[in-house]
């Protein structure tokens, strides 16, 4: 635009000299006007080259040139805080490479392509060399996914929904036990499974539950309990999640239930149900979603501050599973707002 407005203003300039000058001096007043406005535009051009220099406003700016996007949908796609991400879009907009517009209390920013055009190939380049290319279109592909979702929408509500209007006998934890009675025998891992709660509901229709705990305590309370209880086909280990005392292909189920937050190594474990799998073998992990109660590391020995719905889905693409569905199922009415996200995935 200032490009524009430049060789606006100076051929208006240029025009009104005309008249009443001799053809030498017109000609060395057009070689003046086609410097001035190629030394703007190099400037111009430099100035957009230093500004996307710094790789957070190049990753937004090749996000932004395929699509309009707001400030939390790139937060999650890069994973950046929100402050860092409006200080590279002010910079970027100020430039005059990026626009916004408002619908409702949102604002959805989009590049100006006209603007970029000069810097197509460049940008191109650029985007074959970032190391983080790959990360932040598959990122990109489920924030999309997700707002064409809206069905999961529709069940995230309806999740909400259950039980506040009160019916006698429908809950929850009814309503499990009559889902679990459905479950074919398989063999199933229960991967840090506490005191085995969960692993005995699952033994009622189970070939066999594997239930891993790293505790002492917890598995000795386990076998106690499975053993009043009557389940020969219920069995605890001592082992860790990341590396589990089970064999190779050797269960249908893998189930991580908000556990994976323990783990030191999230990425490890998830390799480490993958390696159990039988191929076909489906892993399901229910945890938090991101949030920034910090309490929860001293209050519950949390090491991970819950996972962003794109962070569990790379953890289970990296890990080689495939047909993979991430989305939230359940978020609390009390402060501090946790949301419970479920991940599944299948060993091909």
């Amino acid at each position: 635009m200032l490009f524009t407005a430049s060789i606006l203003v100076t051929s208006i300039r240029s025009a009104h000299l005309e008249k009443n000058l001799k053809l030498h001096e017109r000609i060395d007043i057009c070689q003046y006007v086609f410097i001035f406005n190629s030394s703007f535009f190099m400037s111009s051009i430099l100035h957009m080259m230093r500004l996307l220099s710094e790789p957070t406003r190049l990753r937004l700016m090749l996000l932004l040139v395929e699509e309009e996007l707001m400030v939390a949908e790139m937060q999650e796609i890069l994973g950046m805080a929100q402050s860092r991400i409006s200080a590279s879009l002010a910079q970027l907009r100020r430039q005059g490479l990026v626009t916004d517009r408002r619908v409702g209390k949102n604002s959805y920013y989009a590049a100006l392509d006209a603007v970029l055009e000069p810097l197509k190939k460049t940008l191109s380049a650029a985007q074959k060399e970032l190391p983080e290319t790959l990360r932040d279109q598959r990122a990109l592909k489920l924030i999309l996914h997700k707002r064409r979702d809206r069905a999961a929408e529709y069940f995230d509500k309806l999740a909400g929904k259950f039980g506040h209007a009160y019916v006698p006998g429908r809950s929850w934890q009814g309503l499990a036990h009559g889902l679990l009675r459905l479950l074919p025998p398989m063999v199933i891992a229960d991967l840090g499974a506490g005191e085995g709660t969960l692993s005995q509901l699952l033994a009622r229709s189970a070939k066999q539950v594997i239930a891993i705990d790293n505790l002492p305590k917890m598995v000795a309370f386990g076998k106690k309990i499975a053993k009043q209880n009557g389940f020969k086909n219920l069995e605890y280990r001592l082992g860790d999640i990341e590396d589990p005392p089970i064999k190779n292909n050797s269960i249908d189920i893998a189930l991580i239930s908000q556990a994976l937050h323990h783990t030191s190594s999230p990425q490890r474990a998830i390799d480490a149900a993958f390696r159990m799998l039988k191929p076909g073998g489906k892993i399901l992990i229910l945890d938090l979603a991101s949030h920034n109660y910090e309490q929860a590391k001293k209050l519950y020995a949390h090491i991970w501050l819950g996972f962003s719905r794109i962070e569990l889905h790379e953890f289970l693409r990296k890990a080689g599973f495939q047909n993979l569905e991430v989305y939230c199922v359940e978020r609390e009415e009390k402060t501090p707002h946790f949301e419970t996200i479920l991940a599944t995935g299948i060993k091909p």
